[in-house]
């Protein structure tokens, strides 16, 4: 059933219908939490898996020159909430811990049903940056170290917000000035905001550029087989099928190739860690639903 206000977002722009028959097409009729398609990342072999959030194969291909190899797998979601749901949900993984710089499974927690062995809130006040209303790279670069440090024998899921927006570089501070613009990937589709496809595409290329000597830093100090993933892509006006309307961000249950085709780069530095698994622990940092909910906001996530 959908709520009123689905059909009153409907009513008022007949696009959010017309997006709602291709999410139809890729969920089977609404028979799918998530792509089913996609890789179990836990069900693959990493010490450390870095994500870099809304990050295209494509993209990453072209622009990072990191040490070690890349290829294409695809994701279990078009967005970071179906990503989670799609692998989390109904795991205990004792064996992991968990650094995240999004607020998104604590946005979920009730309905992703999921244990680490420990949760490092980064999005919270000791690792939010005020100024461009993120968690930068290098800080989630060092709480992935302390981590490593502090839990030797765990795998290392580390989640980067870039190259997810707020951007960094020229680009994104020429164009959007994080202090009036309210940004969302949904006016730009409504044409409600009028930002040219190529400005969008360099802020989002600039962001992934200023996250990867953050990411190379992890690659080389960080003993063991190290994978970089993303959760899904990202649309910059590519046509939807079956119905060929023009799209933009990473909408849920939208499983075309620009959002569900991300990268898996591997790379080896010395010995592997001996993994253990270990009786969980209380998260690190803790953080209150109001601080989550401003940091989505913050993000684009929430009007």
């Amino acid at each position: 059933m959908y709520s009123l206000h689905g059909i009153r977002k409907g009513l008022a722009n007949p696009r959010f219908i017309l997006q709602e028959l291709n999410r139809l097409y890729y969920q089977r009729l609404y028979s799918r939490t998530h792509n089913e398609d996609g890789l179990d990342i836990f069900a693959a072999d990493w010490d450390t898996l870095v994500i870099l959030d809304a990050c295209r194969y494509d993209l990453f291909e072209r622009v990072a020159d990191l040490p070690g190899e890349t290829t294409a797998v695809r994701s279990k979601g078009s967005a970071t909430e179906e990503f989670l749901r799609g692998n989390f949900d109904g795991k205990r993984l004792h064996d992991t811990v968990y650094v995240t710089a999004s607020p998104m499974l604590h946005r979920h927690r009730d309905d992703i049903d999921v244990e680490f062995h420990a949760t490092v809130n980064v999005w919270d006040d000791r690792g939010w940056d005020d100024q461009y209303r993120t968690v930068l790279p290098e800080t989630m670069a060092e709480e992935t170290l302390a981590a490593a440090e502090q839990y030797p024998n765990k795998r290392i899921l580390s989640h980067f917000l870039q190259p997810h927006y707020p951007f960094l570089g020229e680009t994104g501070a020429e164009w959007f000035d994080l202090d009036r613009l309210d940004f969302q990937w949904e006016d730009v589709a409504t044409g409600d905001l009028d930002i040219p496809d190529a400005v969008l595409e360099r802020a989002y290329e600039e962001t992934l550029e200023a996250a990867l000597p953050s990411v190379e830093r992890l690659l080389s100090e960080l003993r063991g087989k190290t994978v970089v993933t993303a959760d899904h892509g990202q649309m910059f006006g590519e046509r939807l099928f079956p119905v060929p309307i023009r799209e933009y961000g990473h909408p849920v249950g939208l499983y075309a190739e620009e959002l569900v085709r991300v990268p898996w780069h591997v790379s080896e530095n010395g010995p592997r860690r001996e993994i253990t698994a270990e009786t969980p622990t209380e998260e690190t940092t803790r953080a209150s639903e109001d601080v989550a909910t401003d940091r989505l906001r913050e993000l684009g996530y929430l009007s």
